[in-house]
């Protein structure tokens, strides 16, 4: 209730930026931007949006659905459809025979994506609304130049903890190794964010090119299955820990507010180790059809009312400076969205084939257990046992040999001397 109360009271404070007349006739929209997407000519054409689970206001619990308006406003149909991953997204779109006109990679992908010209340069004339996009997440190290993104969400992951299992305030990713809370830990079904949380723990660079880091690192999260046995999750990890079943779980710092509404025994921490920080950005792929559209639903994704009704739904850092400074924003302020530039975190980058390919061999190896210190232990015995009996049968195999030479020593001899 609290929150949906903070969000009438933000749009209340945005409308009365603009002329009341301008809103006689429209629950959220002035006159002016409604004459702005009606006139962009998209009626009867299909915009395929590509976006993270649970990443847009969707008009549940009185929030604005997002879709629907840009679907009313421009005369368009949005095909929305989801992904867990920036893996899987990658996958996808690799794959061939999609089209999408708008997707919304982390940093270290959309430099992927741009290496491998996957990625259309906007014109950003038809991104008016860049305008709002503060200074400090424009021309970002995987797009220097500004010419494939506009920045959406803002974040760091996060260690979260339920304090009716926990009694003690973790300040570390090394309680998720702690062999008293086996079966009680939810991990990150994703290779790039579990090995971050290796590397940090070895104070290793999470953007290294030394295999043997990432051999290392592997190693970890192999011991940490032995011990912890986590259960690897993504979207899952909302009703898991809203549950109160489980001790941890790592994920996103904003979904940690989402997930407290509904259970206020979760607790969060920075790790002391380090967390990844990491922006979240539109683009538009080169396998797109409707580019015009895509630009137009990223505008829309920057109109200062949808900004705010996506920022207060998903519990992300908005890099949209109307919604940054508003003071009515529920999360205005906050902590967990807003951390301390003292926290220690880093960025991910994009990695050479050889690493990607060694990141992704260990991680199915790790999830499958053939990583396995318990396994390798017992490898290890049965390949001394077979050693032993490998050894017995050698031997018994001289000394088999050794008895019939000299049993035909002795026959030779008899033969010889009658």
């Amino acid at each position: 209730m609290k929150r949906h109360i903070a969000v009438i009271l933000a749009v209340i404070t945005l409308l009365c930026a603009f002329p009341f007349t301008a809103y006689a006739d429209d629950e959220y929209f002035t006159d002016e931007q409604i004459a702005y997407y009606k006139n962009l000519g998209l009626q009867g054409t299909t915009v395929n949006v590509y976006n993270w689970g649970e990443y847009i206001s969707d008009g549940s619990e009185g929030s604005m659905d997002v879709v629907s308006e840009f679907e009313r406003l421009t005369g368009a149909k949005v095909n929305y459809t989801n992904y867990e991953s920036n893996e899987n997204m990658y996958s996808k779109l690799s794959g061939g025979g999609v089209s999408y006109d708008v997707i919304a990679p982390s940093d270290y992908m959309i430099e992927r994506l741009i290496d491998e010209d996957m990625l259309l340069e906007l014109d950003y004339e038809n991104i008016p609304n860049m305008k709002y996009i503060s200074k400090d997440c424009q021309n970002l190290f995987f797009d220097p130049e500004q010419r494939y993104t506009v920045c959406f969400n803002v974040g760091t992951t996060v260690l979260i903890y339920n304090k009716r299992i926990v009694k003690e305030e973790p300040d570390s990713w090394s309680v998720l190794w702690d062999e008293q809370y086996k079966g009680k830990v939810l991990m990150f079904n994703n290779s790039r964010d579990s090995f971050a949380i290796a590397q940090a723990m070895l104070d290793k660079d999470f953007n290294s090119t030394n295999e043997q880091d990432w051999v290392e690192c592997a190693q970890l999260l192999a011991e940490q299955k032995d011990k912890t046995n986590p259960v690897y999750v993504m979207d899952e990890v909302f009703n898991l820990m809203e549950s109160g079943e489980y001790a941890f779980a790592t994920y996103y710092a904003g979904d940690y507010l989402l997930m407290q509404e509904n259970n206020e025994d979760l607790g969060y921490c920075f790790p002391k180790e380090g967390v990844n920080y990491f922006y979240d950005a539109f683009c538009v792929p080169t396998c797109s059809k409707n580019k015009r559209g895509g630009e137009a639903f990223i505008n829309f994704m920057h109109e200062p009312q949808v900004a705010l009704e996506n920022c207060e739904f998903i519990y992300y850092r908005s890099p949209n400076t109307a919604v940054e400074t508003n003071e009515e924003s529920s999360l205005y302020g906050s902590e967990v969205v807003y951390p301390d530039n003292n926290i220690k975190s880093q960025y991910f980058k994009n990695l050479p084939q050889n690493i990607i390919e060694l990141q992704n061999n260990l991680w199915t190896q790790v999830k499958s257990g053939k990583l396995s210190i318990e396994n390798a232990q017992q490898d290890k015995e049965i390949y001394t046992a077979c050693g032993i009996i490998g050894a017995a049968v050698v031997v018994v195999i001289i000394v088999k040999a050794i008895s019939n030479t000299k049993k035909k020593k002795e026959q030779d001899l008899s033969d010889l001397y009658g």
